[in-house]
């Protein structure tokens, strides 16, 4: 009978000890280190994320209890003093390396299909704030009473991958961390009215980026064509304008044409009013681009509600990092679960059931087509006859 090793262990062969080690040799990450490794950090943090553990203690205790099957983990259950040290002191950027490293797994597995015919890279853009104690966490600056992180994240709607992610204090303004950002040609950028900056719109269009957002109430434009819409369908309006306040003429080049697509929600009962530079696509297919920029909310939610990066084990900035990011590539296990199962998983299941199933040995991948149906059972052993004689 083939015997296999715990769900948790097949999981961790995703990272190849090498391309590990090679990224903990970049990072110096084990520089006067004694005895407690990366790998087993790396090990006890992503217990963290996949168990659901709060503390310290439960990390610790919870490995030490499965200790008889730690040994094919290739670690011991850390201390709660070792593991803490080991969180604050060791650079976070290691877990950054990997974290890329897995993508590069989900992209090779996710193929290249998305929602629409375009074979444009369809990008959102978009930043959530993590609220942390100010008084835990005082280097945290946000508001009086409050510290906070900023997660900013660019999602690449083909797998619905985390392709950049920025992790800030909670002040940074978004648009900082966006212009620092650089797009292929030819991608199509989706995010809200935080990001309007009408200089930094006009760089993306010199770049040959396209870019669909909402259209803020007091933009002053003058409309220089109305195209026909569709006699039956959501949209009001699609007409081509140019922007005629003096502060946003100095920003976007006078007598460059824009996009103003209005579409009726009867739902909602309220109109939407897009803004885009891409002057091809139909006016239906740029609301179905919008409305697609949800799935960055959905992914934040999924972070949050599934994963721990709400409740912290370290209070220094660099154990918050390791934690995020070990938080991330979690989600990326996750999700290429979800790209290699033939059956239909949410993400909040999948999530669940890992944890409840995280040291049983059995195949992880027939675990995953068929996680409810008992695992063959092993042959008896057979029973000697006894010859009387």
């Amino acid at each position: 009978m083939t015997r296999f090793c715990s769900i948790f262990s097949q999981l961790l062969q995703l990272f190849p000890r090498v391309e590990f080690q090679r990224a903990v040799v970049a990072t110096k990450a084990e520089r006067h280190a004694r005895g407690f490794t990366c790998w087993g950090q790396f090990v006890a943090m992503l217990f963290c994320q996949l168990a659901g553990a709060h503390s310290l203690r439960e990390i610790s205790y919870g490995l030490r209890s499965c200790e008889g099957k730690l040994s094919h983990l290739g670690i011991d259950a850390p201390s709660r003093t070792t593991l803490s040290y080991a969180n604050a002191h060791r650079p976070w950027q290691l877990y950054e390396q990997v974290f890329y490293q897995m993508l590069a797994r989900c992209r090779e597995v996710a193929g290249a299909r998305t929602r629409f015919r375009f074979k444009n890279k369809l990008v959102s853009l978009d930043a959530s704030v993590i609220e942390l104690c100010a008084t835990m966490f005082a280097w945290a600056k946000f508001r009086r009473t409050k510290g906070a992180v900023k997660l900013h994240c660019q999602l690449d709607h083909r797998g619905y991958l985390p392709t950049m992610v920025v992790i800030t204090d909670g002040k940074q303004h978004d648009l900082v961390v966006a212009r620092q950002q650089r797009f292929e040609t030819g991608t199509i950028l989706v995010m809200d009215r935080g990001y309007i900056d009408y200089a930094w719109l006009a760089s993306l269009d010199a770049d040959g980026v396209f870019f669909v957002t909402r259209m803020k109430d007091n933009t002053a434009y003058e409309v220089i064509e109305r195209r026909p819409v569709p006699e039956r369908g959501p949209v009001v309006a699609d007409e081509l304008i140019v922007l005629t306040g003096p502060k946003t003429q100095t920003k976007y080049e006078w007598g460059r044409p824009l996009r103003r697509v209005e579409v009726w929600l009867p739902e909602e009962e309220r109109t939407l009013v897009f803004l885009t530079n891409h002057l091809e696509l139909g006016p239906t297919t740029i609301a179905r681009i919008y409305k697609d920029r949800w799935q960055i909310e959905l992914f934040f939610k999924a972070l949050k509600q599934t994963l721990r990066v709400k409740t912290f084990v370290g209070t220094s900035a660099n154990a918050l990092h390791t934690q995020v990011w070990t938080a991330l590539i979690a989600l990326l296990i996750l999700k290429y679960l979800q790209f290699k199962a033939h059956q239909s998983w949410s993400f909040s299941n999948l999530a669940a059931l890992l944890r409840m199933n995280l040291f049983v040995y059995r195949d992880l991948w027939t675990w995953l087509d068929a996680p409810y149906t008992a695992p063959p059972r092993p042959p008896l052993p057979q029973q000697g006859v006894l010859a009387l004689g």
